[in-house]
């Protein structure tokens, strides 16, 4: 019953926003509503509620944490919606690289589009169906375009467009892999199922040339959406385009969604008892992401595309940790959380400094620490989160993904992700400390001004756990993170 609340509240407050008139109305619903789901699925930590309505929906492990994060992401992201919001009606829009002003966006679809995003994020998470799984994903596309398009530039407008035919492709792709899924396990069989539950069971009987080839599919269909190299071309100008708060919410909750697929199918592939060919494409996909991520973050001169790159990094290392096995998919499920809330507290960040300076060219910005005394340093610490360096979270999961690495004898493949982190470590280097020190530009030190509360608070609350993640693991995260880690290596739901 709370899984069906979970995706029907935002659901429906998302269609109750296209009919409300009143701006202070529909924001009291989004930030109202986010508290509301945020409450409701920490009591999944307490008690679980085990398959519902047939085997639809189930709340795993792996479909808990990310449904956490969505969450949690979403009401920092509702909260700091407040001072955005309030600023575009003032007119103090992102003026990007001094372009001109925009057209004034309803904010009326925007709210009603940001709850119906975390409606189809729930129904992803929670789904224990392959086809309502890929229907979910899918939502999310449709939900999310709008936002990319928000302040109707014609940058935006191709943004938006090339967010949405990349991603089809992509779903398109998956949708055959879960036609192919199914003919694995006996085509238009009676018995034949998509649900997770079943397949697991099932595993040893499935069609191995099926389901290898069904799990290509989903790998690269996900992966186009997750962000993966090469299929992630629409994700620079997708989130450089969007507003930031969206960027955010792309980075944090949709690429989760997207790798949630591909840990379902995985998982198929674990309880077949050969995991061996999976592994292989996840990690070539995961090296090669690293490696699009390290040539394209040098010298990158605007700082959002900057973090994009460094999404396209992290979903490589996911990758990498589901190729490597054992102990380092521990490290890759607390790589995703601690993933998620640098990222969202970053791209939270930028669009403080974007509003500040007007610009998203790193070679514009200077002094950022000195100007904005709030975001200015949390700017810089979620420089040293997002790099990996302790004492944050990112650290910790880094080391044990790289430590199983090498314990496992992939010595090769460790070194590369070291030397291909490294190079990405002074691409960003470069770009953040020439944004954060320094003197303000000549002629803007009485124009930069520190973003209201509303936009610096939801950061700095995203700080606090990923500083503590890299201090101490909470007993009941590292009971959900082994449970998540267990579902790979024998198939079987504890």
């Amino acid at each position: 019953m709370r899984a069906a609340i979970l995706v029907g509240m935002p659901l429906a407050a998302g269609l109750s926003a296209f009919v409300t008139r009143s701006n202070t109305a529909r924001r009291t619903l989004l930030v109202g509503q986010a508290l509301a789901h945020f409450l409701l699925v920490l009591s999944l930590w307490v008690q679980d509620p085990g398959p519902t309505l047939f085997g639809l929906f189930q709340v795993d492990a792996p479909g808990l944490l990310f449904i956490t994060l969505g969450s949690l992401l979403f009401l920092a992201v509702s909260i700091y919606s407040l001072g955005y919001l309030g600023a575009e009606k003032q007119g103090k829009r992102e003026d990007f690289q001094g372009q001109g002003a925009f057209i004034n966006a309803p904010e009326t679809r925007f709210t009603a589009c940001l709850l119906l995003f975390e409606s189809a994020m729930s129904l992803v998470c929670l789904a224990g169906h392959f086809g309502l799984m890929w229907a979910g994903v899918e939502a999310t596309t449709l939900a999310s375009a709008p936002l990319i398009f928000f302040h109707r530039h014609h940058r935006s407008l191709e943004a938006a467009w090339k967010y949405l035919l990349i991603c089809s492709v992509g779903i398109a792709l998956a949708l055959l892999g879960t036609v192919l899924l199914a003919m694995s396990a006996g085509g238009g069989e009676s018995e034949a199922s998509l649900r997770l539950d079943v397949l697991v069971s099932r595993a040893a009987s499935l069609d191995p040339a099926w389901f290898k080839a069904a799990f290509v599919f989903l790998l690269v269909g996900y992966g186009t959406k997750m962000g993966l190299a090469p299929m992630h071309s629409w994700k620079p100008d997708a989130y450089s385009e969007a507003p930031s708060l969206v960027s955010a919410l792309l980075a944090g909750a949709l690429c989760n969604c997207a790798f949630l697929g591909i840990l379902r199918i995985f998982q198929v592939a674990c309880a077949t008892g050969d995991p061996g060919f999976a592994q292989d494409l996840l990690l070539a996909f995961g090296l090669c992401s690293l490696a699009f991520a390290a040539v394209f973050i040098m010298d990158q001169g605007d700082y959002k595309r900057m973090l994009a790159y460094s999404s396209v990094e992290h979903m490589g290392l996911l990758a990498f940790s589901l190729g490597i096995g054992g102990t380092a998919v521990f490290g890759g499920m607390l790589h995703a959380v601690n993933h998620s809330l640098t990222k969202g507290l970053l791209f939270l960040l930028a669009g403080n400094i974007l509003a500040a300076y007007h610009t998203k060219s790193c070679h514009d910005i200077t002094g950022a620490v000195h100007a904005l005394p709030r975001t200015g340093p949390l700017w810089m610490a979620g420089f040293l989160a997002i790099a990996g360096l302790p004492p944050f979270g990112l650290f910790v999961s880094e080391f044990t993904i790289l430590r199983a690495a090498f314990e496992a004898g992939r010595v090769i493949p460790a070194v590369a992700c070291l030397a291909l982190l490294a190079v990405i470590f002074i691409g960003m280097a470069q770009a953040v400390l020439r944004m954060s020190l320094g003197p303000v530009p000549a002629g803007m030190e009485g124009g930069v001004r520190e973003a209201g509360p509303l936009m610096w608070g939801p950061p700095l609350a995203l700080m606090v756990p990923c500083l503590m993640l890299g201090l101490y693991l909470p007993g009941p995260l590292v009971e959900v993170l082994a449970r998540a880690a267990r579902l790979f290596v024998t198939g079987v739901r504890p």
